[in-house]
């Protein structure tokens, strides 16, 4: 099963956090963050990484465009360890590109997890309509 929920966590003064435990076995000890689309945070399984990895290897250097997807997700990415508790720590630039100060969400998103300042994160969300979700199911088919 992919991920799925949304929790509302804290991130400490020296960055630590603690992943809820329905994600623990799911993203493993060690895992992959990086920069995500709309200012948050993308978490990924080492398997799930893997498979982007090949993805953004496919991208021709000739595209610039492509280029600056590459650098944006690979070269904002790194590996992280939970420890026994469950902590990660959050790199700062990380914490800096998605603005995360203290309050978080985290979502599933089925292959990844988004993590989100709470005040984006409400923002965001606050945007989104009934009919918007009822559109998006008709238009992908769900």
């Amino acid at each position: 099963m992919g991920f799925i929920s949304e929790f509302n966590h804290t991130v400490d003064p020296k960055g630590r956090m603690i992943i809820p435990v329905k994600y623990r076995s799911v993203l493993g000890n060690t895992f992959v963050i990086t920069k995500g689309i709309d200012k948050c945070l993308y978490f990924y399984p080492q398997e799930e990484w893997a498979k982007m990895e090949k993805k953004l290897e496919a991208i021709p250097l000739s595209s610039a465009k492509g280029r600056k997807f590459v650098r944006f997700l690979s070269g904002g990415a790194t590996e992280v360890d939970m420890d026994a508790q469950g902590r990660i720590l959050l790199p700062a630039y990380l914490r800096e590109f998605a603005s995360i100060k203290k309050d978080v969400v985290m979502t599933g998103t089925v292959g990844h997890i988004e993590l989100w300042a709470k005040e984006k994160f409400d923002e965001i969300t606050d945007e989104m309509s009934s009919e918007d979700v009822a559109e998006g199911m008709e238009e992908y088919g769900i």
